[in-house]
């Protein structure tokens, strides 16, 4: 099967995803106001009117996140990196300044690079830092965060969704774990934000990226109950109620919610589809004889994210097979999109046990429902080429 278009076909929505036409509809919208550009924080009638964008976007994503989260525990920021930096950080100092017992904070070997790399950074402010491996099958599991609670731990912080694998977290019972040693817990929800139900009932602070969804880069939420210590970490200004400052984007911030909007109430319809596809592009990639075998198991259900595939190819390394694939005109990621540039294998991986040579031909293939079956298949057969070529 030929390719019939010289446009690439683009399999790394876990990395960024396309805009939507609703994003590009709210910021023309949002463009057209006549408060447009005004800074939502001045006291004059069109800093007034900004400021009222600003606060719909907030109830916005109260209502989208549930789980008992306020308009006023909306944090706007720049992304991912940034929520979460801020929330694991700020939490621990927080905590640790309303008790200074509070100096453990706990963290998966799994998580991503935004929240893993602020290990030395905790260390170097006088915190211990706990990590707890995963599970052969990539999730977190209780008696594994159990072993590692007492009552000087801050702050725990598992993700939601890996965004290598795709696995799901049991963060509810993950959440009660935590704060049965009285300890606070945080997740990120980047990769599963809009895509897959989210029980934040137990959660006291959630980070969430718009350009996962469709929105534009550089829109992010943290959402932290009111009851929590969060310690700023930038300064001047006093915007968001004094945990960041800066002026805000009221564009982006509006863009983001009616973006999320959408998507949160197209999911039921989209995620059954989305899986379906994944799971005929499993059992394509994976079938017998094609040296091709998944991170995880080869199939997509409430355990999983839909559209998000990952499969590994024995004595091939990742990086050859992500350019000779974007050569053929497919754009997919070699695990996580953010750590492409080092040529050794994924943490991720190696956190589960998969043994390194393995690790090293890890591929990360992530869609919505954009995306056709027909792409996929053409993707399959260039995939199975080069991996049959290669060897």
């Amino acid at each position: 099967m030929q390719k019939s278009t010289t446009d690439p076909i683009y399999l790394d929505y876990a990395a960024s995803a396309p805009l939507r036409p609703e994003a590009l509809a709210a910021e023309a919208a949002y463009r057209s106001l006549r408060c447009a550009g005004a800074n939502p924080n001045s006291l004059h009638t069109l800093g007034r009117e900004a400021a009222r964008e600003l606060d719909k976007a907030r109830h916005t994503f109260a209502r989208v996140l549930g789980g008992g989260f306020r308009p006023s525990d909306i944090i706007f920021t720049s992304g991912g990196t940034e929520s979460n930096n801020l929330a694991v950080i700020g939490l621990a100092e927080g905590m640790r300044a309303r008790n200074s017992k509070r100096t453990c904070v706990v963290l998966a070997a799994i998580e991503h690079d935004s929240v893993l790399d602020l290990a030395p950074v905790l260390r170097g402010r006088g915190f211990e830092v706990r990590i707890i491996r995963p599970k052969h099958d990539g999730t977190v599991g209780s008696d594994e965060l159990r072993s590692v609670l007492d009552t000087n731990c801050a702050l725990v912080s598992v993700m939601a969704a890996n965004n290598e694998t795709g696995v799901l977290m049991d963060i509810a019972s993950l959440a009660k774990l935590a704060h049965a040693s009285g300890a606070l817990f945080h997740t990120d929800a980047v990769q599963a934000f809009c895509r897959v139900p989210l029980d934040l009932a137990d959660v006291d602070a959630v980070s969430v990226a718009g350009h996962k969804i469709g929105a534009p880069v550089g829109t992010g939420v943290l959402a932290v109950r009111s009851r929590c210590p969060l310690k700023a970490q930038s300064f001047g200004g006093g915007q968001e109620a004094g945990k960041r400052a800066g002026t805000q984007d009221v564009c982006g911030a509006v863009t983001f919610a009616q973006v999320a909007d959408a998507v949160f109430h197209n999911m039921d319809t989209v995620r059954p589809l989305v899986a379906a596809r994944a799971n005929r592009l499993y059992e394509r990639l994976c079938a017998p004889g094609t040296q091709i075998v998944p991170t995880t198991q080869a199939h997509i259900d409430d355990t999983r994210l839909p559209g998000l595939v990952s499969v590994m190819a024995s004595h091939v390394d990742s990086e050859s097979l992500v350019l000779r694939l974007d050569e053929a005109g497919f754009e997919v990621s070699a695990a996580s999109a953010c750590s492409s540039g080092s040529l050794d294998a994924s943490h991720v991986l190696l956190a589960m046990g998969i043994p390194r040579d393995l690790a090293l031909g890890s591929l990360r293939i992530s869609f919505d429902e954009r995306v056709s079956d027909r792409e996929l298949d053409l993707f399959a057969e260039a995939l199975l080429d080069i991996v049959a070529s290669a060897r």
